[in-house]
């Protein structure tokens, strides 16, 4: 049917040439009831962390090794759910019969899928082909059976009742020390681990480093030293819109900074419900958001520091308190900073061209451009076109003006921009 359907995957040769040359791999597998479309899109998670399987009208029989193919869509939201998918089903890692046998299933599955997505319009036509070449990025062009999403070097621990995931097993007991832990963030490609815990009515966050992370792939030693290196920084800038430090300490092998815990909404992509909900403040919400940001960020300049990593996921909103709370400011240094990474740590949403450049100046002007990339995030979705901007085309220019890629057509300080940013509102 793929062959006479008129429309082609990029690629679709490696695919096919996979399963000719793969198709003996089904001779005399075991057969079994099938679910026929086991994927997180029929899976329901209740209010009490059960797990129910839902939608069996696809159901037939088969190899039980088949009922992965649909895996796909698990993997594409979540590579550790997937991973866990098949550990759990094998009990640690998977045969390479197993992989081997899944990419052939996957590869028919993907081949077959356009055919099927004929009758269902353009739209859904492009989604089978823009899996096709996740397929294709996952094996290796068909080259590796292993796709890249399923993560060998992860373990799974619990402190207090609440998971996360390391590389390998690390004793995180002593964090005890400081409350009962409701909430573990273990994603971060910094190299530190972070828990939300709880003492008596006080909450609080402890930022760790010196674990071996899933997200990170350097030493931890070197996530120690960056820790340890963010002291002086949180107290020499502190600041009423700065999340507050309370103690820094060695311990468990590591080292830990605990701050004041902070009920808010995070502007960062990596909490999308989060995100929605601060980006659904009115805009004179957001604007008094952005004035605390820019006033930190002054602050900043004044006591000679640069601000390196900043982006919206340092950005937290306290619906309760009505405050903007920024937080990870751990990289920012002392100006004039030499960019010594070519690709320096950020979000590309947020980088000025000169944090692409190996030994480029990092200064106040840097930051310029970055308060007009935050301004945009704020008020245009990052979109820097007039059209999507949402408000007055005097503080368009502003942030236009901020964000130019050559330095000298910026603003020249963080003041410059304030004081252009709040005669424009006025207008």
């Amino acid at each position: 049917m793929y062959r006479e359907c008129g429309i082609r995957i990029d690629g679709d040769d490696q695919i096919l040439n996979y399963i000719e040359a793969n198709r003996h791999l089904l001779t005399g597998r075991p057969q079994c009831y099938q679910h026929g479309d086991y994927h997180v899109g029929n899976m329901v998670l209740t209010e009490d962390n059960q797990l129910s399987v839902i939608d069996f009208n696809r159901w037939d029989y088969g190899d039980p090794w088949e009922e992965f193919n649909r895996i796909v869509w698990s993997a594409a939201v979540s590579p550790h759910f997937a991973t866990g998918q098949l550990r759990g089903y094998f009990g640690g890692d998977p045969p390479m019969e197993f992989f081997r046998l899944l990419a052939l299933y996957i590869a028919t599955n993907t081949i077959s899928s356009i055919p099927w997505a004929i009758p269902f319009g353009d739209e859904e036509i492009q989604v089978m082909k823009n899996q096709a070449q996740d397929v294709l990025a996952w094996f290796d062009n068909m080259n590796n059976p292993v796709p890249t999403w399923y993560l060998e070097d992860w373990h799974v621990q619990s402190i207090d009742g609440v998971p996360y995931r390391l590389k390998a097993p690390w004793d995180l007991s002593f964090i005890g020390k400081y409350g009962k832990v409701f909430k573990v963030f273990d994603e971060q490609d910094s190299g530190n681990i972070c828990f939300g815990v709880q003492k008596g009515e006080e909450k609080y966050f402890v930022k760790f480093a010196g674990a071996p992370t899933i997200g990170y792939s350097g030493p931890p030693e070197e996530a120690v030293k960056r820790l340890k290196e963010s002291v002086p920084v949180y107290r020499d800038l502190a600041h009423l819109n700065l999340v507050r430090l309370l103690e820094a300490e060695e311990i468990g092998g590591g080292f830990a900074l605990v701050f004041e815990w902070v009920d808010g909404e995070c502007m960062g992509k990596q909490y999308p419900e989060s995100r929605q909900r601060f980006l659904q403040l009115p805009k004179e919400t957001r604007l008094e958001a952005f004035d605390a940001i820019l006033s930190f960020h002054a602050h900043a300049a004044s006591q000679g520091y640069v601000a390196i990593d900043f982006y919206d996921g340092c950005i937290m909103y306290d619906l309760t308190a009505k405050k903007t709370v920024l937080c990870d400011i751990d990289l920012y240094s002392r100006a004039p900073y030499t960019n010594n990474m070519g690709r320096m740590w950020g979000s590309t949403r947020f980088m000025s061209p000169e944090e692409f450049q190996l030994g480029a100046v990092i200064d106040e002007v840097t930051n310029v451009y970055l308060m007009g990339a935050t301004a945009f995030a704020l008020f245009a979705e990052s979109d820097r076109t007039p059209e999507k901007w949402q408000l007055s085309e005097k503080l368009y220019e502003v942030a236009a003006k901020a964000v130019s890629d050559a330095r000298s057509q910026r603003q020249q300080s963080i003041q410059q921009f304030v004081d252009e940013w709040n005669e424009a509102r006025e207008k």
